[in-house]
């Protein structure tokens, strides 16, 4: 069974919600979680905030988070969740941000670099990835690691 088929077995079997915020994915974990079918039962729907006034006028996310960290961070991936979570009204928000490149890296904060974030009403965590390959790549692996996160995270909260 794939990540999102089990994803969605969890969500159902604990009544939970699930909303996404995505920036450099674009919409491919919204995508991959509603080729599911029955998806509608659990999840509400999700942002696509590819620029930072998406993510401050969307998510409210902080401009001042968005200043001193960037949006490619653990602080501004757990405000983009949390504002997803809380946008509509689901139980669990997840979110991504990061650098698929070609351009846009710095030595920092490298073409790559992704950040995932997880927000409930008691647990706000978030992880950091690496990727490498093209531009296209780097999307795919992100949207399946938001997955593998998500999946760990409520393994570890909820139990399977």
């Amino acid at each position: 069974m794939n990540t999102e088929k089990v994803i969605g077995v969890l969500l159902l079997q604990h009544k939970l919600t699930l909303a996404v915020a995505e920036s450099c994915t674009g919409g491919l974990v919204g995508n991959l979680i509603t080729n599911i079918p029955g998806s509608s039962a659990y999840f509400l729907g999700g942002y696509i905030t590819y620029s930072n006034e998406a993510k401050v006028s969307l998510l409210d996310v902080s401009e001042m988070t968005l200043q001193k960290y960037g949006a490619v961070s653990k602080q501004t991936v757990l405000e983009m969740a949390f504002g997803a979570r809380q946008g509509l009204n689901s139980d669990i928000g997840l979110s991504i941000s990061g650098i698929a490149g070609p351009d846009g890296g710095t030595s920092e904060k490298p073409v790559g670099l992704v950040w995932v974030g997880f927000s409930t009403e008691n647990i706000q965590t978030a992880q950091e990835l690496n990727l490498r390959g093209n531009r296209l790549e780097i999307k795919q692996q992100s949207a399946q690691q938001a997955l593998n996160f998500l999946h760990r995270t409520l393994i570890s909260q909820i139990g399977e």
